[in-house]
């Protein structure tokens, strides 16, 4: 099928939003936030933004279902569409003026991941990729890197919001801390995706995660040539507990210590 109409609609958007957020995080000396949760925090922008892009897709393609961070998932629950929303991945970074956040947009077509759109407004950094078309940023093709073992890897990762999950990345942390070149937590999941995707790093793990954080991040490093499953190794999907994605050469390796901590 060809879904180049909602793949240019999802890069505007995401191009538009982050702009936006980055002139707010530009001008503002402070950005007000609530807690959701111990580990979560959300701002009024969050919910703005979401709206914003909920309502773009909404006036182009009516019937489409979406689920997003936010608001949950839509009215259309026959659809065979559904948009994966997260408005700012990487909030807290947002909020105490840490660069590194940014917009994400994917779409699944009968439960696989078609298409995903990751925009990092500090860098100006358009990424996108469409499923067996390979993934870009801006207008240049991105590889993942041939990093082939761990003492040379570049590890980063996320947790979800429970403790078990933090835990459970601690394990994980103190393992590949002292026997990786470098493990560390950017804090924002599409960053670290992307820079996998382009071979800036060579994996990212997330232990308790959501669909909206992950999806467009998957099929980006999948189209670079990477590899994305579940910490069982089973291909990654949208009700996935977990991930792992990598430049594949690794892949293994980081798999046998995930399924040990």
């Amino acid at each position: 099928m060809d879904f180049s109409k909602e793949l240019q609609l999802a890069k505007k958007l995401a191009k538009e939003s982050g702009d936006y957020l980055w002139d707010v995080f530009m001008n503002n000396l402070k950005i007000n936030y609530e807690h959701k949760s111990k580990h979560e925090i959300v701002t009024k922008y969050d919910d703005k933004i979401e709206k914003i892009i909920i309502k773009g897709i909404h006036n182009k393609f009516p019937k489409h279902q979406y689920l997003a961070e936010e608001d949950g998932y839509g009215k259309n629950i026959n659809s065979d569409y559904l948009w994966i929303i997260d408005p700012i991945d990487g909030t807290t970074n947002f909020a105490v003026k840490n660069p590194l956040f940014g917009v994400s947009i994917a779409l699944a077509y009968k439960g696989k991941i078609v298409l995903g759109v990751i925009y990092i407004p500090f860098s100006k950094e358009l990424f996108w990729a469409e499923d067996e078309g390979g993934a870009d940023v801006n207008q240049d093709k991105i590889k993942v890197s041939k990093t082939d073992n761990l003492k040379s890897a570049f590890i980063t990762y996320c947790h979800g919001y429970k403790d078990v999950n933090v835990k459970r990345m601690l394990k994980a942390y103190s393992y590949f801390k002292v026997r990786s070149f470098e493990a560390r937590q950017l804090g924002s999941a599409v960053v670290e995706f992307t820079w996998v995707a382009c071979g800036r790093t060579d994996t990212i793990f997330i232990p308790g995660t959501n669909a909206w954080d992950v999806a467009s991040g998957a099929i980006i490093v999948k189209e670079a040539g990477g590899m994305v499953t579940d910490f069982n190794n089973k291909e990654w999907g949208i009700k996935s507990p977990d991930i792992i994605a990598s430049n594949g050469l690794i892949h293994d390796d980081v798999l046998k210590v995930l399924k040990s901590i």
